[in-house]
């Protein structure tokens, strides 16, 4: 079993049997803003290590964004496996780079 797959199946256990003192019990009681709240400022943090240049750190806040969409998904209802699928649907694709249309500024 992968550590991606650990993760889940802990959320997933978090939520159906709340833990007194469990971080993730606790964003599960506090519903869906919360996390996605945290979601959003893990985001942010992954933005601001990577800028910094700091690979160790860009890890660590990798590793906090992984786990809070993991608890986003379990709250949403959403598998792992929904989450492979796609990502290996996707790996499928050749040349689906998007073009962008250019503006004339001088217009």
């Amino acid at each position: 079993m992968d550590a991606l797959q650990e993760l889940y199946e802990t959320v997933l256990a978090r939520k159906e049997a709340r833990i007194e003192g469990s971080y993730t019990c606790y964003l599960f009681q506090q519903g869906l803003d919360k996390i996605l709240k945290k979601c959003g400022e893990e985001c942010t943090e992954v933005v601001i290590a990577a800028k910094n240049g700091d690979n160790q750190d860009t890890v660590g806040e990798i590793s906090d964004l992984l786990y809070h969409l993991t608890v986003l998904m379990a709250c949403q209802g959403i598998t792992l496996d929904q989450v492979r699928a796609e990502l290996a649907k996707r790996s499928e694709k050749q040349g689906n780079l998007k073009t962008f249309h250019q503006v004339d500024k001088n217009t």
